[in-house]
């Protein structure tokens, strides 16, 4: 499906001129379950009041605008008001984990740098804690409450091309620092016009029931943002949305608001089915109905055949089908989605492992299972390259690379090209099997022990069936010292118990024939996640290496009011030092372009 406007705000200002359907728009779950309504209509007319306050504060056509909002109203006041103004918004988390603020502040102040943002939108919660990143961006950097943007002057919208910069994202940082990548209008609604076609060729409009999406996703996430939002933009439909932090709490607000309110299609990664299965109790479910979902999807980390069946097994009882669960693949530099199932269902390929070891793909009946995330989406390629850059066959195992008309316009601040050759690099390593993608693993996260490679996520999902394991919560990893070679398995756990590291260990050698040399058992909370909550590997050894691998600190009333405290003096301080002419500026590296464009 393509959008009937070039970009987002147009297609947002024409929807409301010519009315959006009954029933479409975007539904807030908030406590209690009580939920407020917005139709698109109303959003649009927001989008104009907030672009009027942004530009009273002299955001102009082309400046980046940070967003440090929960999922909101005010999120989408921000969001769409930024395009309307012609502005290019930048969602960031805002510090949901008070014990890591040192982290989050720096961070944060990286992100806005690389872009060079001219205005950042907070609410009267997140602002409280924000005094050291407005400290150290300087006064040139316009702080605005979300509360205020309804009350700015209603401005037109603004017209752009379909190639102008629309967003910037950060990738997820699984293997390094997250990048700023660059996305035009076209190639979001490219991208969400892809799905919102899948969607329909499963549930079409009209049907019983109507298509419509249910989501706790974060909205600084492209799955939650991309691929949620645009396409009930695009629908147009309704969308229901919980906030994350919610979920995370009582994992049952998922399936019970997909039941309530008709749900059809809803995303998540692997760790919350699996989290759903364990922790969502029968009491709760009481009169749901998830026959409706026919739409399960399973990305943005790695796979589990086990996790799905036994998220199956587990609501089968209250009508979700084996069919709904559909795996996905896709990532920020192709906007979200690459690839999409055309049946539903998880059909693992079983994979002889000592072959797989030595980068070969041999079928067997006794292998561990792999999951396909289906084929390419229409007008997309998917590819497999050697180490040299040569094409190969289905059934080989090498570089994962795609293209297609959702790919990213570069990064923020960067030369390097998005394309080698045609394709984008995705950092993963998988292969081709009768049409599906199949991914083994980042190319920088794959164990090589003894000439042998190991995928970390095989290990981690082993270590997650022992007890007092945290589910999704270990890291295996490849360590070189004095000694030689050895395998590294980190491991959250809920109460250390004596023989815990030996069961781990025995889990693992069983599972998958390699015995970690070293378990590390630590406290929840301990290893370090991207925004997106995946854990990174390579930071996990870099901190362990230096000491620096420690839990989060527990966050008391005397915390809190630390960090409170600690935020007024820092703004406190970055004012003064702005009045007396020493305040922090951008680097010209990152200055603004007239055109919105990544600068080198």
């Amino acid at each position: 499906m393509s959008a009937d406007a070039p970009t987002v705000a147009l297609h947002l200002a024409r929807l409301a001129d010519r009315g959006a359907p009954e029933g479409a728009g975007l539904r807030f779950v908030g406590a209690n379950e009580a939920a407020t309504w917005l139709p698109w209509s109303e959003i649009a007319a927001r989008a104009a009041s907030a672009a009027g306050a942004l530009a009273a504060t002299g955001v102009r056509v082309g400046d980046r605008v940070g967003l440090l909002l929960p999922t909101s109203p005010g999120f989408f006041d921000a969001w769409f008001g930024a395009l309307w103004l012609g502005a290019v918004p930048l969602a960031l988390y805002p510090p949901v984990r008070l014990g890591r603020m040192a982290a989050w502040v720096d961070g944060t102040t990286a992100a806005l740098r690389t872009v060079g943002a001219r205005a950042v939108v907070t609410d009267a919660t997140v602002g409280r804690v924000t005094g050291a990143v407005e400290a150290a961006l300087g006064p040139s950097v316009a702080w605005l409450r979300v509360e205020d943007l309804p009350a700015g002057v209603p401005r037109p919208v603004h017209t752009a091309a379909a190639d102008a910069p629309a967003m910037v994202q950060l990738s997820s940082g699984t293997t390094g620092a997250p990048k700023a990548t660059v996305l035009s209008h076209a190639a979001i609604l490219a991208n969400a016009g892809a799905l919102l076609d899948e969607i329909f060729a499963c549930n079409p409009r009209g049907g019983d029931p109507e298509p419509g999406g249910v989501s706790w996703l974060p909205l600084y996430h492209d799955m939650g943002l991309i691929g949620c939002v645009l396409p009930a933009l695009l629908g147009p439909g309704p969308l229901t949305l919980i906030p994350p932090e919610r979920f995370l709490a009582r994992p049952a607000l998922w399936l019970r608001a997909i039941s309530r309110y008709r749900g059809t299609v809803s995303p998540a990664p692997n760790f919350a089915y699996a989290m759903a299965t364990e922790r969502v109790r029968d009491d709760e479910l009481d009169g749901v109905d998830l026959s409706c979902w026919s739409l399960a999807l399973n990305g943005a980390e790695p796979v589990s055949a086990r996790v799905c069946a036994a998220f199956v097994a587990r609501f089968s009882a209250y009508g979700l089908r084996p069919d709904a669960i559909r795996p996905v693949y896709g990532l920020s530099e192709m906007a979200l989605a690459v690839t999409f199932p055309r049946r539903g269902g998880v059909r693992p390929l079983c994979l002889d492992r000592d072959a797989l070891a030595e980068d070969r793909v041999v079928p067997s009946p006794d292998g561990a299972p792999w999951v396909g995330s289906g084929e390419p989406l229409p007008g997309y390629r998917v590819g497999i390259l050697d180490a040299k850059g040569a094409p190969l066959g289905p059934d080989r195992l090498g570089q994962v690379v795609v293209d297609g008309p959702s790919a990213l316009s570069g990064w923020w601040g960067s030369t390097k090209p998005p394309r080698i050759e045609g394709w984008v690099h995705t950092g993963d390593v998988g292969f081709l099997h009768d049409g599906a993608l199949f991914v083994v693993g980042r190319q920088r996260d794959r164990i090589k022990l003894r000439g042998r490679h190991h995928a970390p996520q095989d290990l981690e999902a082993a270590a997650d069936a022992v007890p007092g394991v945290r589910t999704g919560c270990a890291a295996a990893l490849a360590d070189v010292d004095e000694d030689g070679e050895r395998l590294l398995l980190f491991v959250e756990v809920r109460e250390p118990r004596p023989g815990l590291a030996e069961a781990v260990v025995e889990a693992v050698r069983a599972a998958c024939g390699v015995a970690p040399d070293a378990v590390v058992l630590l406290a929840p909370g301990t290893l370090p996640r991207t925004s997106s909550g995946k854990i990174r590997r390579s930071a996990t050894l870099a901190q362990w290496r230096s000491g620096a691998l420690l839990p989060p600190q527990d966050v008391g009333t005397l915390r809190l009011a630390g960090v409170l405290a600690g935020s007024l003096f820092a703004r406190w301080q970055g004012r003064a030092r702005a009045w007396l002419g020493v305040g922090l500026t951008h680097d010209d590296a990152t200055a603004d372009d007239p055109q919105g464009k990544p600068k080198p």
